[in-house]
C-alpha cells in the first residue's frame, strides 16, 4: 500500500469518527487528536505520509462547507444526512483533492476515492462515489474547455 493511499485511509477513518461524534452524539471532538491516534495505530514508525495526512484533514475542514455544497449539488437526490457516514466522508476527501488540492491529479483523486469506497463502503459505494466525482470532473473539464476557446 502506498504512503498516500494509507494516509487517505487514515484520514477517512479519522473523519468518520469525528463525523459520527458530531452528528450522532452531538459531541465536539478534536479531529487532530483522532488523526494522531489513528496514525499511531495504523501506520509504521517513521511514516512519511504524516504531513500529507495533516494537510488533507486541514484542507477538508477549512473547505467543509464548500465541499458539502458540492455534494448537495451533485447528489441532489441524497440529502447529506442520508448519505452513509463512510460515503459522505469519502466524498469530502475526494472532492477536496479534486477541487482544492493542487497536488493530486484529478483522475488519481477519483480513483483513490473509488478504491477506498470499495474497501470501506457498501456494495454500491464505489459506483456512487464514481458518479458524483465523475460529474464534478466533467464539469471542471467542460469549464476549462469553455474558458480556453477563442
Amino acid at each position: 500500500m502506498s504512503q498516500r493511499h494509507l494516509s487517505r485511509t487514515v484520514v477517512l477513518q479519522s473523519l468518520a469518527e469525528w463525523d459520527f461524534n458530531k452528528s450522532f452524539l452531538n459531541k465536539d471532538v478534536d479531529l487532530n487528536k483522532i488523526l494522531y491516534r489513528y496514525l499511531k495505530i495504523f501506520t509504521p514508525p517513521k511514516f512519511e505520509g504524516k504531513i500529507f495526512s495533516e494537510k488533507l484533514i486541514k484542507g477538508i475542514i477549512e473547505n467543509k462547507e464548500k465541499i458539502d455544497q458540492q455534494i448537495k449539488k451533485y447528489a441532489p437526490q441524497w440529502p447529506l444526512k442520508q448519505i452513509t457516514l463512510v460515503d459522505r466522508n469519502i466524498l469530502r476527501l475526494g472532492i477536496y483533492e479534486l477541487l482544492f488540492s493542487q497536488k493530486t491529479p484529478p483522475k488519481v483523486a477519483i480513483n483513490e476515492a473509488i478504491e477506498i469506497a470499495k474497501s470501506f463502503g457498501g456494495q454500491t459505494s464505489g459506483k456512487f462515489i464514481n458518479g458524483v466525482l465523475g460529474a464534478i470532473y466533467e464539469d471542471i473539464k467542460n469549464e476549462k474547455e469553455k474558458n480556453n476557446r477563442p
